[in-house]
């Protein structure tokens, strides 16, 4: 973590370079804002700590230079007493927060975390949505969380082996996306075939996964190439292996040891070459032992086997992950990209979302098209316990909401909003402070 700080008081820029090293902060500390400018880079990954009042340019110069470089470069102004009106131009102008002098070091590292987490969000979405641009077909893996980067490695590893693979994992972990990052990753330049297991009847199962000759039952009319050997050259995809039939089990348990197929209603033994890639919900070993599943299919299936997080394992990612479905769903619908507060995504980070990566996906579509009615979604808050709001949660959310709707109603005009409030003008800029919010902005 990265952070340049300005500062023109010899003894204060010192004590607040400590104070940011000891939290854990690399400090590129400079004396006016003609020096700063020389670190300043579009791709710095870090925050920027600037003082308003310098010799020479002023930190609000520095800012607008900021801006111009990259709107989305977190900067923090730190202001001296009676200069509130400056902080409030310089939020406007778009400065990411500001700092009233004296302040204690607590107060500082708390808002360079914030900010330097804001500043990671958008650098992984410029990351995402390059690696998008440049290959549209292949999926992502969204996170920075230590399971999900342990799973980009192993993914980066496993993928041109050419082993087949079990994914286990809960419905909505996101199996099918590492599959086809696998394929994606690998050498194989055949189809990526996927096949749903539980919603294929097993009446037609057979015919799917094999093809038919015409004339093999009554409708086949013509020859049909099955999945199996569509993915020749490629990867099958077994979603839901669990649910196969036996009898199927069996007749694929033969296609993967001699690598041939026979159609159905054919006697032409077809040779086929494609990597399965299987996934399942249910514990596969403990089924062969209740005889559901046939054991040696469960062997030769799972050479390599990759487990994946649920998302309430991966709580540190749903920041990232709603920022990146919510700008998608913005962008497809024709919408502005929602905000949502600190304490909202404090929510929504504490939820239990069984229907893990997809429930959030969903709910960051609703998100986008205005209609996410509750702070977060009631599925998830009602597997939480306690996950109901104390009276002191309830009250601070009732006031954020009053103060946000009346700086809408006022375009952002601090002190009309305070005049309607009926509050101080200095109690106003202290809840703006307390709830995140800044003028100008709905939040």
């Amino acid at each position: 973590m990265q952070a340049i700080l300005v500062e023109d008081e010899a003894p204060l820029r010192l004590a607040t370079s400590q104070t940011l090293e000891l939290g854990g902060f690399t400090v590129s500390a400079f004396a006016s804002a003609e020096e700063a400018q020389t670190a300043l880079d579009a791709a710095f990954d870090g925050v920027i700590v600037s003082d308003v009042r310098l010799p020479g340019r002023s930190g609000l110069d520095l800012l607008a230079q900021v801006v111009a470089l990259d709107a989305e470069l977190p900067v923090i102004m730190v202001t001296g007493h009676g200069d509130v009106s400056m902080a409030v131009g310089a939020m406007r102008a778009g400065a990411y927060d500001f700092i009233e002098k004296p302040f204690g070091a607590e107060r500082l590292l708390d808002a360079v975390r914030r900010a330097q987490e804001r500043r990671s969000l958008v650098l992984e979405n410029r990351r995402l949505k390059t690696a998008w641009a440049l290959h549209p077909d292949t999926p992502q893996l969204v996170g920075r969380s230590d399971a999900i980067e342990r799973l980009k490695v192993l993914v980066r590893n496993i993928a041109p082996a050419g082993v087949d693979i079990l994914i286990n994992g809960q419905t909505g972990t996101g199996k099918e996306v590492v599959a086809r990052l696998i394929h994606a990753a690998s050498a194989r330049k055949g189809n990526f075939v996927a096949i749903n297991c539980g919603a294929l009847p097993e009446s037609v199962f057979e015919s799917e996964m094999f093809g038919h000759e015409a004339g093999a039952f009554t409708g086949a009319h013509k020859r049909r190439i099955g999945k199996l050997e569509y993915a020749n050259g490629g990867t099958l995809f077994l979603d839901e292996i669990e649910s196969m039939p036996m009898a199927l089990q069996v007749k694929l348990l033969r296609v993967l040891q001699e690598r041939q197929l026979e159609r159905l209603g054919g006697n032409e033994a077809i040779a086929v070459n494609f990597r399965i890639i299987a996934a399942s919900k249910a514990d596969l070993l403990e089924l062969s032992g209740e005889g559901r599943f046939r054991e040696d299919l469960y062997y030769r299936i799972g050479v390599a086997a990759i487990d994946l997080p649920r998302l309430n394992e991966r709580r540190d990612d749903i920041p990232l992950l709603l920022a990146h479905f919510t700008q998608d769903a913005a962008q497809r619908y024709g919408r502005p990209v929602p905000q949502w507060s600190a304490e909202q995504m404090s929510q929504w980070q504490a939820a239990d979302w069984p229907g893990n990566v997809r429930e959030l996906r969903n709910f960051a579509e609703r998100l986008a098209l205005g209609i996410a009615s509750t702070p977060a979604p009631a599925s998830a808050a009602a597997q939480v316990p306690g996950a109901a709001l104390s009276l002191p949660q309830q009250l601070d959310a009732y006031e954020r909401e009053l103060i946000a709707h009346a700086l809408d109603t006022v375009d952002g005009n601090v002190s009309t909003a305070a005049d309607q409030l009926g509050v101080p003008r200095k109690t106003l800029y202290d809840k703006l402070k307390k709830y995140q919010l800044a003028p100008g902005r709905k939040m």
